[in-house]
């Protein structure tokens, strides 16, 4: 075998060992991430499982914490008590902004929950050129030192998409942010940017 063959497969074999590495690790990763998940909702998913009585008020604090709201809202419908859910958290931004923020903290992407999140705008597109528009909800987020990402300031996140009749808590299927500042590029351009190479892929 060559010199050049032996470095070749060297190096295919440092590859190969770092992938599974990362593949490994990740999944650790998520895993913990799951059973944290799972901590944060426990005390209300005990009450619904025991059958015991609950109200709005003891509902209240997972709805309003972006990190245990969407799942709040599915736990509810699961036991057929979404009218305990806050009014105020029921609305498809809401949704969204939870959904957003629970995406951002899987390792493989942000890895971390923002310090600040607000809504930008809905950017609609039609998406076939025929009047049939797709809408997707804009956010600005930014994280505080010392996370690598505290550096860029405000940025850019996209939840969707939804349609006309979509209501709170459907679960988007393009849920993306490319860490890019709100300086490099126009929330209506990153929308159309996880339209095109997100959404329109799957």
């Amino acid at each position: 075998m060559s010199i050049g063959l032996i470095i070749i497969a060297v190096i295919v074999a440092i590859v190969v060992i770092f992938v599974v590495y990362r593949l490994i690790i990740v999944k650790r990763q998520n895993s913990k991430l799951n059973k944290e998940r799972f901590e944060r909702i426990k005390p209300l998913y005990d009450k619904l499982e025991s059958k015991q009585a609950i109200t709005i008020q003891d509902v209240f604090p997972f709805a309003k914490n972006l990190l245990t709201r969407e799942v709040t809202f599915q736990l509810l419908s699961d036991h057929n008590k979404t009218d305990l859910f806050p009014a105020e958290f029921f609305t498809l931004v809401k949704g969204a902004e939870s959904n957003l923020a629970n995406w951002l903290e899987f390792p493989t992407e942000l890895d971390a929950c923002p310090d600040e999140m607000e809504h930008v705008k809905r950017v609609t597109i039609d998406f076939d050129g025929h009047k049939n528009y797709v809408h997707y909800e804009v956010f600005k987020y930014r994280v505080n030192e010392p996370h690598w990402a505290a550096k860029d300031g405000w940025i850019l996140g996209v939840v969707g998409p939804f349609f006309d009749d979509s209501k709170p808590y459907d679960h988007p299927g393009a849920t993306f942010s490319r860490i890019n500042s709100i300086l490099k590029v126009s929330p209506d351009e990153e929308a159309k940017w996880v339209h095109e190479n997100i959404s329109m892929r799957r």
